[in-house]
């Protein structure tokens, strides 16, 4: 599994986004590629942005019991998984800002480094460790830069 904390990695990663099109096509899903990159955005708007609403006491608990640990273990994502309703990008978005936000949120989480995500509280998960972190953060961007075929 990549490091999104080690500069190599996180250069990697942002090298695939910018191979990305604004007419690129998915191999699977139903996502147009403005959609997934705003999709992959959301992760790191749940880290940065105060703008999704935490999960009631009962939702997160259900959250670490049942997905927790899908997302957060090295397990690559299977094609066609169901997501979490915030996650669900409707309509058109404008794909060049959705790939510089992608990509400054890549940069910044790599800058930021493991030690600033080492406990650090998930908005669903409670706290993570920052070995977690990164595997929720790295298959995630692999998962979908898979799905465009870079």
């Amino acid at each position: 599994m990549q490091n999104v904390f080690l500069k190599e990695d996180c250069d990697q990663f942002v090298n695939r986004a910018n191979q990305l099109k604004s007419d690129s096509r998915p191999l699977w899903g139903k996502m147009s590629v403005d959609q997934m990159l705003a999709h992959c955005n959301v992760t790191y708007e749940m880290v940065y942005d105060n703008i999704h609403p935490k999960p009631n006491v009962v939702m997160k608990l259900l959250l670490k019991l049942l997905a927790k640990n899908k997302v957060v273990s090295e397990s690559p994502y299977p094609r066609n998984l169901s997501t979490a309703p915030q996650f669900i990008i409707k309509g058109d978005r404008d794909f060049d800002l959705e790939k510089s936000r992608l990509i400054s949120y890549i940069q910044k989480t790599q800058e930021l480094g493991e030690k600033e995500f080492e406990g650090k509280e998930s908005l669903s998960f409670g706290k993570l460790s920052s070995k977690e972190w990164n595997n929720m953060f790295a298959k995630h961007l692999d998962h979908h830069f898979s799905q465009f075929g870079v």
